[in-house]
């Protein structure tokens, strides 16, 4: 089946937002995991940031964190993150994983 550039985009942002591995979701999708992947890695513009909901806040006010730094954008990310949340976020900015 052929798909546009658009709906390899959904495709691509929805296993990302699933917090699934790649293999799996495509297998659930009946996707090739293969051209998911191909998908997944070219791109070539960020398409955005990823949205990360805090978790219930702590009764003190801070929260360890992760910094990153990329240009002058700065990207707060609290140690308590999943794995598959950070992964979406360094994705969003242009990194490979």
């Amino acid at each position: 089946m052929k798909y546009s550039k658009e709906e390899k985009g959904m495709w691509v942002e929805d296993w990302r937002q699933s917090g699934e591995s790649l293999g799996a979701y495509a297998k659930a999708n009946g996707l090739n995991a293969a051209t998911l992947k191909n998908w997944a890695c070219g791109e070539e513009t960020v398409q955005g940031f990823v949205e990360i909901k805090p978790k219930q806040a702590e009764s003190w006010s801070y929260t360890p964190e992760i910094l990153i730094e990329k240009g002058d954008i700065k990207i707060h990310i609290p140690l308590a993150v999943n794995r598959s949340e950070l992964r979406a976020v360094i994705e969003s900015i242009g990194w490979r994983v």
